[in-house]
């Protein structure tokens, strides 16, 4: 049987049900592509008590995890939310085809975690991801700025999740430069480490917060219209 299992957003944020399954299975993998985790593979490994395999994108999307699954209890373990990728979907689809049966734990994210920022959360939009650059290759997308304008044309919240490895003082200059003559950015919201005791969370104009330093994982956030009571929370910040 296959598992797909939440680990929250803290080394301890997994659910007592996730825990006991994870003991029970013959293999644990772990999905490494997808988050700069705020511990060690190491740190979860004292949590969960047993051997964990990291598992890359060739690894996961080569479906051999499908195989294993036959024989015996395998389980992937998915920092935040373990259907938050299109990846676990494929995963699943998979699993339904090759008859394989397959369960899925669920636990929180960064989606639940934004809110402590205190904007609403069913103010946002759609969600963009932000990928690293690579001007040498001549790879600079920017549709993660078209959602954002797609968004403001309907007041909306646009939350930007970032590509692992892309560090904060790049990804401003990426929004930056991809903003300029699209989008006028004036105040964001920048989350980091959400849901463990080392979070912060920063409001300020863009242009003060690009030296400021701030550890993986993180997001940012650009603000839609904003109600009286978001504002009053997030002026405190």
């Amino acid at each position: 049987m296959l598992y797909l299992i939440g680990l929250g957003l803290d080394v301890k944020g997994i659910s007592t049900e996730g825990l006991a399954i994870a003991k029970k299975c013959k293999k644990v993998y772990l999905e490494n592509y997808t988050v700069d985790f705020p511990y060690s593979i190491e740190q979860l490994k004292e949590v969960i008590g047993k051997k964990i395999i990291p598992a890359n994108r060739e690894f996961v999307e080569g479906l051999g995890i499908i195989d294993e699954a036959r024989k015996k209890d395998v389980c992937l373990l998915v920092y935040g939310s373990p259907l938050s990728a299109t990846t676990h979907i494929t995963l699943l689809e998979e699993a339904k085809k090759c008859g394989v049966r397959y369960k899925v734990i669920y636990s929180a994210s960064i989606l639940d975690a934004v809110a402590e920022t205190g904007l609403q959360l069913y103010k946002f939009g759609k969600i963009a991801s932000m990928p690293k650059w690579n001007k040498e290759k001549n790879f600079t997308p920017e549709s993660f700025i078209d959602i954002v304008n797609e968004n403001n044309s309907i007041k909306a919240h646009s939350l930007i999740l970032i590509d692992i490895g892309l560090e904060f003082g790049s990804a401003i200059e990426q929004l930056i430069e991809s903003s300029s003559g699209k989008v006028k950015i004036g105040k964001i919201v920048v989350c980091s480490r959400l849901g463990t005791k080392h979070r912060k969370i920063s409001y300020d104009f863009i242009e003060k917060l690009k030296n400021k330093k701030v550890d993986a994982p993180y997001c940012i956030i650009i603000p839609g219209k904003l109600h009286f009571v978001e504002k009053e929370v997030l002026e405190k910040l």
